[in-house]
C-alpha cells in the first residue's frame, strides 16, 4: 500500500501546475509588463510540479530532493502570486500554498 503522502503530493503538484498555468496566462492577458515575476514564477513552478509529480510516481532516485525544491519553488510563487488582488493570483497562491505543505509532509514521511 502507497504512502498516503504520496497520493496527496502527486496530487498537489498536478492542481498547483494547472494553477499556475492559468494564471500566468491570465496575467499575460491583464497586463504583462507588470506581471513579468509573477509569470515567471508561475511557469517556473508549474514545470517543476510537473516533474515532482512523474518522478513521485516512478519512485525516482531523487524524489525526495526534488520534492524539497518543488516546495520552495511554490512556496515563493505562493508569497508573489499572494501579493496580488487579482482572483486568479489569490487561487493560484492558494495551490501553491497546498502543494508546498504536501511536497514537506512528503519529506518528512
Amino acid at each position: 500500500m502507497r504512502d498516503p503522502n504520496f497520493e496527496q503530493c502527486v496530487q498537489a503538484c498536478y492542481e498547483c501546475a494547472v494553477a499556475c498555468d492559468q494564471c500566468a496566462a491570465q496575467c499575460l492577458e491583464e497586463n504583462a509588463s507588470g506581471m513579468t515575476r509573477c509569470i515567471s514564477l508561475c511557469t517556473d513552478c508549474a514545470a517543476v510540479c510537473r516533474l515532482c509529480a512523474a518522478m513521485l510516481a516512478r519512485n525516482g532516485e531523487f524524489s525526495t530532493a526534488l520534492c524539497t525544491l518543488c516546495a520552495l519553488v511554490c512556496d515563493a510563487c505562493a508569497r508573489q502570486c499572494a501579493s496580488h488582488e487579482s482572483e486568479h493570483c489569490q487561487i493560484c497562491a492558494g495551490a501553491c500554498l497546498g502543494c508546498t505543505l504536501a511536497c514537506r509532509d512528503m519529506v518528512e514521511a
